[in-house]
């Protein structure tokens, strides 16, 4: 049994049973890789995919079982190469960061321009994806770490969270806006005009579905979107109020706009860094995240690491202020 042929199996899998897809990703060849997968079934006796001619169909049962265990080897030959690069060189490597775009656009540029003038030799690789796609990427550890609000299953029990701030939202409607001259908006204002806000699952979006649901009121949802900026796009052209998380908005740019404050109609959320929790976290891993939540020391993610419950998670971050964006 061969390190490349776990990978092989890993990889199809990763690829919806595509070998050629599989393939080009890892620059070889389609009948290599149908080889070493043969290879292995023939030594261990049991088939990993089934087949329709030369086609890969289906994982059988057998080779569910046997793709989680190559995952887990896989991560923990990564694990063993981050140990031996710390001990050559701790301040190069690559780190993955997987997040969305409202992380990406305006809470992570600051904390990327420290990091970067720290570690240059560092490669840094930015994954934008949807919440779905965030988590997935955290399971099979195909990135480093996540940083994000929602997308994260708290149930999982390979995953540590990390809170790192409180945010809230605000309301943006053009400068001529009747709700600029409400002294204090409320949720049955907000219900009167168009909504323009986030996808659902996306950037807190529950918390806001909270709010109308506990009031029994009904917005009118007109457009969502992904992206801050494609939501301030269509506030400007007047198909509505955007409800944007609050570091959204900057004065300096969005001139047309006039941010409403909302934080008391909403509960703040809180986004959080992801780890998984056997990974091996190399130095400079830490002090990214220390830039990004100063809160988090070295000592303080080791101490999490090292709990189980979530209770006892939950009390180790209990007596930490978190600071609001």
């Amino acid at each position: 049994m061969k390190l490349q042929q776990l990978r092989y199996i890993w990889e199809i899998v990763q690829h919806d049973l595509n070998v050629s897809a599989t393939a080009d990703s890892l620059f070889t060849s389609q009948p290599g890789i149908s080889k070493q997968v043969r290879l292995l079934e023939d030594e261990l006796g049991v088939l990993v995919f089934s087949r329709n001619g030369k086609h890969f169909t289906e994982i059988t049962p057998a080779g569910q079982q046997i793709v989680a265990i190559a995952g887990d080897i896989l991560a923990k030959a990564r694990d063993i190469k981050h140990v031996a690069q710390d001990h050559k060189n701790s301040r190069m490597g690559s780190l993955g960061i997987a997040t969305t775009h409202t992380q990406a656009r305006y809470a992570l540029p600051a904390t990327i321009t420290e990091f970067i003038k720290a570690y240059p030799a560092i490669k840094l690789h930015i994954h934008q994806g949807t919440p779905s796609q965030i988590h997935e990427m955290a399971l099979k550890g195909v990135v480093d770490m996540t940083i994000a609000t929602e997308t994260i299953q708290e149930e999982s029990d390979t995953l540590l969270m990390l809170p790192c701030y409180r945010w809230n939202r605000c309301v943006l409607v053009p400068r001529d806006h009747p709700l600029t001259t409400v002294s204090s908006v409320t949720l049955e204002n907000l219900a009167d005009y168009p909504l323009i806000t986030y996808t659902f699952g996306f950037t807190g979006r529950s918390q806001l579905d909270k709010a109308f649901e506990k009031k029994h009121i009904h917005p009118q949802i007109a457009l969502t979107a992904v992206d801050a900026d494609v939501i301030k796009t269509y506030v400007k052209l007047g198909l509505g109020i955007g409800i944007v998380a609050k570091m959204a908005f900057d004065p300096d740019v969005d001139t047309e706009l006039t941010a409403l404050d909302v934080g008391h109609l909403f509960e703040s959320s809180i986004t959080k860094v992801c780890l998984k929790r056997d990974m091996y976290i190399r130095g400079f891993m830490f002090d990214f995240i220390k830039l990004f939540a100063p809160h988090l020391t070295r000592s303080l993610i080791e101490q999490a690491v090292m709990l189980r419950d979530r209770k006892e998670i939950g009390s180790l971050f209990k007596q930490i202020e978190l600071p609001e964006h």
